[in-house]
């Protein structure tokens, strides 16, 4: 039996792990650029690290809202492609998951 309460704790979370986080990167890109070419350099390729991450993060919050929306209609920890329910270890490691096990490597 999955406990939609710890999941929905640890989706809660992590959320603000990740709003916090998406807080620093955007601070950090939109900080003055420094005068020196090859500084300026370092601090491009710095800047396309930190959008990369920004991007996962996006793409994990939006995982985490869709887990919590699942959890507000009833729905978490059953597989959105095939309607078994999702093993609550696959839940324990990935709690934002949509799909079981198998439908996830068929995908």
């Amino acid at each position: 039996m999955t406990d939609i309460a710890t999941h929905a704790d640890i989706l809660h979370k992590r959320r603000l792990e990740l709003e916090t986080r998406l807080r620093r990167i955007d601070g950090d890109l939109g900080r003055a650029k420094s005068a020196d070419s090859e500084d300026r350099a370092t601090e491009a390729e710095n800047d396309e690290v930190l959008e990369e991450l920004g991007e996962a993060g996006e793409t994990e919050l939006k995982a985490i809202d869709a887990a919590l929306d699942r959890i507000a209609s009833g729905t978490f920890g059953t597989c959105a492609r095939c309607g078994a329910p999702i093993a609550a270890a696959r839940l324990a490691v990935l709690p934002s998951t949509p799909l079981c096990q198998d439908c996830a490597a068929s995908f």
